[in-house]
């Protein structure tokens, strides 16, 4: 017995199997995903190279995917949208890699510059556009796997959509976000 106290410790109790969690290969959270986002966005090598233009549709590519998820890698010219939709099931993160993009809801148009993100819970309905004159990228991590996204009309966005808003749900950019 230990003369200043009474507890005694038998072996390191951090080796006790059950009381450790194993780490998770893949993102569960929605903070893991965001996290996830926020390094590839910063890995410029996962992503640049398979990076194109095109300016009569918007160009996409799915980087990757894992148990549940996808990441999707997009690239706007001047001019162009997604038009009004929602992502059926999904939640998801998206991340404005270069340039600048707007995003449209019923409660208001938000300006995302790089290293901007959104997250957003299934049936979020929201519109992307490429208002600026130069070219931008975006990252876009769905779980589980998008499967669906439903085109809505744009009767659908309120009058109020054209006022500048903050909301909770936008991710913090980085320190150091990432630039072209």
């Amino acid at each position: 017995m230990n003369s200043d106290s009474d507890l005694q410790i038998a072996g390191d109790i951090l080796e006790v199997p059950h009381l450790l969690q194993t780490p998770r290969e893949h993102p569960a959270t929605v903070a893991e995903f965001v996290g996830l986002a926020r390094s590839i966005a910063a890995d410029r090598s996962q992503w640049e190279h398979l990076v194109r233009y095109d300016a009569t549709t918007r160009w996409y590519h799915r980087l990757s995917t894992g148990p549940g998820y996808e990441v999707w890698l997009l690239s706007w010219v001047p001019g162009q949208g997604s038009g009004l939709h929602d992502h059926g099931p999904s939640s998801g993160v998206l991340t404005v890699l270069d340039g600048t993009l707007t995003e449209r809801t019923e409660r208001g148009t938000r300006v995302l510059e790089a290293g901007a993100q959104r997250v957003f819970a299934p049936g979020y309905m929201h519109e992307v556009a490429n208002d600026a004159l130069e070219p931008a990228v975006s990252l876009h991590v769905y779980y589980p796997g998008l499967t669906e996204m439903p085109m809505l009309p744009q009767s659908q966005l309120r009058s109020t959509a054209q006022t500048p808003v903050a909301s909770a749900c936008e991710a913090r950019p980085q320190q150091r976000p990432v630039t072209a």
